[in-house]
């Protein structure tokens, strides 16, 4: 899944966590979204920060979810895990084995072995919320040089891995 793609089928309050946590700590990521999406939309990014942030924020969720806003859903996504949610990302290494300085990684590895991935998912889910678990995941294997094609068969195959927006 892209980052669009997330953002489009994450449940609203959760996306809303995603676009606060990053206008209260990192100003500049939020900034180059709304220049992003003021560009893409044509309109100036003023008409978008002078929006209540309530209207701000809605507003920004209606583009994010679209193809085209894709580097702006993916830095604000990036930065929400790796900074809020940073010991989901050491969890997960651990588990695998993967060597890491706080989640940072050197390279990591062509592939991982199945067993080891599904115990590593299944740490994740026992200590995490499970829709920030699927996110990053789904992000985790998306955005990374190397695509886990197991990782992405698990996603597909596990019903508690699935993304899905619930009804309104």
């Amino acid at each position: 899944m892209t980052s669009s793609e997330i953002f489009a089928a994450i449940p609203p309050p959760l996306a809303s966590d995603v676009l606060e946590f990053n206008h209260a700590n990192e100003r500049g990521v939020y900034r180059a979204a709304i220049e992003s999406v003021a560009q893409i939309r044509k309109v100036r990014p003023v008409f978008i920060e002078r929006l209540p942030r309530a209207e701000q924020h809605a507003y920004l969720l209606g583009c994010l979810g679209r193809a085209q806003f894709n580097l702006a859903a993916d830095a604000l996504l990036r930065v929400w895990l790796l900074k809020k949610h940073s010991a989901i990302l050491i969890d997960f290494l651990n588990s695998l084995s993967i060597p890491h300085e706080h989640g940072a990684v050197e390279a990591l590895p062509k592939t991982v072995d199945d067993a080891a991935l599904k115990n590593a998912v299944e740490t994740l889910l026992a200590k995490h919320p499970r829709d920030i678990v699927v996110i990053y995941l789904a992000s985790f294997n998306s955005t990374n040089v190397e695509n886990w094609t197991n990782l992405d068969a698990l996603i597909k195959e596990d019903p508690r891995l699935q993304l899905n927006r619930p009804a309104m």
